[in-house]
């Protein structure tokens, strides 16, 4: 094998040893694969202001306690588990992550044009922006706080529970019951499509959103929608404070708590209780249902 190893550069090697490149500073590792017989973890952990390229991972838990860092260009397969926990300042950018778990409990982490492949990502993270990336998984960014999308294609399911002061923009969502118990959460411009959306919720703001799927946004507090689109929208708004402009059709509309809800037309509003404060809600139909 053709490999040059001096102090601050890593290059063309296969390491599968325990703590390959424990507590590395200062220091660029490139075109190395992390796997072998020896099966090691935590190759990188400790490490700190780190440019990683065109490595390809393959052992778990790489990149532990890192501060301060660059990966670019690599691979994180399947089989890397749990790769990024307590770091933070780190840039990932054309990057894939294929491990469960790839990121938890980080801070301040960007992610630009990354593959994403990664049950329960994005845990109890404060500070992620991720720009034009492709993301399944199920349970992502799970309480996680000040977390900015743009530019994000998502397919998974329980996305976004719990997270707070939130913004997306220009991305496409198909995942089931995102944003329950979400606070502080706008959202800009994009698709979210699924069952049962951002069901106790708590100031989110829609602004020319579509919406797709059954039972949306109910139980929700000083929900807002702003000339938003709503399809195969059953029974919405159940139990919400709400203002909303709607564009188009809503097929039915179900005991709003209170607030003002306009929409071109609407195929039932259905009324099982009155209204848990006693005030209601004004529903403004602009023309009558086709």
């Amino acid at each position: 094998m053709n490999a040059t190893l001096t102090q601050t550069h890593y290059e063309n090697l296969t390491l599968d040893e325990e703590r390959a490149l424990y507590g590395i500073t200062r220091a660029t590792v490139k075109n190395c694969l992390f796997d072998g017989p020896t099966d090691g973890e935590s190759a990188l952990k400790e490490a700190s202001d780190i440019t990683v390229e065109s490595c390809d991972f393959r052992l778990r838990y790489p990149f532990w306690h890192v501060h301060g860092g660059r990966v670019v260009n690599s691979t994180l397969t399947d089989t890397c588990r749990a790769a990024i926990w307590y770091a933070a300042d780190m840039a990932i950018e054309n990057t894939t992550l294929g491990g469960i778990k790839a990121l938890r409990e980080c801070d301040r982490m960007t992610l630009a044009g990354c593959e994403i492949d990664s049950a329960e990502f994005g845990w109890l993270c404060r500070g992620v922006e991720l720009t034009d990336c492709k993301m399944k998984g199920e349970y992502p960014f799970f309480m996680t706080r000040g977390l900015h999308l743009k530019g994000v294609e998502m397919k998974g399911k329980y996305s976004f529970q719990y997270v707070e002061d939130c913004t997306v923009s220009d991305s496409f969502f198909d995942t089931k019951d995102a944003f329950w118990h979400a606070k502080k959460v706008t959202v800009t411009d994009s698709t979210l499509k699924g069952e049962y959306l951002a069901w106790y919720s708590e100031d989110l703001t829609l602004i020319r959103c579509r919406i797709e799927g059954t039972q949306p946004l109910c139980y929700c507090k000083n929900l807002t929608l702003i000339d938003c689109e709503m399809v195969g929208c059953d029974l919405s708004f159940e139990n919400s404070t709400v203002t909303a402009t709607v564009k188009g059709h809503v097929d039915s509309i179900k005991s709003p708590a209170a607030g003002r809800i306009e929409v071109d037309s609407v195929g039932e509003i259905v009324y099982e209780r009155a209204p848990v404060d006693g005030h209601g809600c004004e529903i403004l139909v602009r023309k009558a249902a086709e």
